[in-house]
């Protein structure tokens, strides 16, 4: 084996053995939220000694963020694939709503991670949680500007629509998270969110900015 080729290998154990640190939060968290995992807890679920732990993360607090980190980025790779070359609000709505459902169950333990610690005992996580998602809503109403009427609304008012579509998006994840694993009831949930993302589209067409307004 060459030189590099060893180095590779130490690089995918250090990668494998940091995503197992992260794996074993997760799951700890989902037992008994964040602030009641200790270190030994996570390192003892991942099988590694305690002392492997600094190789990785500082602090525990250090971990919690690299999960959020992680869980937002499941959130925007579901979200960007909902509001890929959308051809009018019916589809983008109707796209999101499935995706939320199915997304949420199959990454379960990070939407369930973001859902409980964003009023968690750890205040870094938490503000981190609550940034990632004043940034996600940032993100969400650059590409709102473009639909029809709210070209001409004012940026104060797209972010307000964008804050609306996220609020729904985090209270359908929160009901998903807890719901059986019954097609009825997700059922019944997908069909509740596409509900409320139309009421708020019936009212682009009405909306005016005060400044456009004048």
């Amino acid at each position: 084996m060459h030189e590099s080729d060893d180095a590779l290998s130490r690089h995918e154990q250090k990668e494998r053995t940091r995503q197992a640190l992260l794996d074993a939060a997760l799951e700890l968290t989902d037992e008994h939220g964040f602030a009641g995992v200790s270190l030994r807890q996570v390192t003892r679920r991942a099988g590694v000694v305690p002392t492997a732990f600094y190789r990785h993360f500082a602090s525990m607090e250090e971990l919690g963020l690299a999960l959020v980190d992680q869980s937002f980025a499941t959130l925007r790779g579901m979200m960007r694939q909902a509001r890929q070359d959308p051809e009018t609000y019916a589809d983008v709505i109707t796209a999101s709503a499935a995706i939320i459902v199915s997304q949420v169950r199959a990454h379960r333990s990070h939407f369930a991670f973001v859902a409980r610690e964003r009023f968690g005992g750890v205040p870094a996580v938490r503000r981190r949680i609550r940034a990632d998602l004043r940034a996600y809503v940032d993100e969400l109403a650059g590409d709102l500007q473009s639909f029809p009427h709210l070209d001409t609304w004012n940026h104060e008012d797209v972010r307000t629509a964008s804050q609306l579509f996220v609020n729904i998006m985090v209270s359908t994840a929160e009901q998903v998270i807890e719901a059986p694993d019954s097609p009825e009831v997700l059922d019944q949930i997908e069909t509740e969110a596409r509900r409320q993302m139309r009421l708020i589209v019936l009212g682009y067409a009405g909306w005016r900015s005060e400044q456009a307004a004048r």
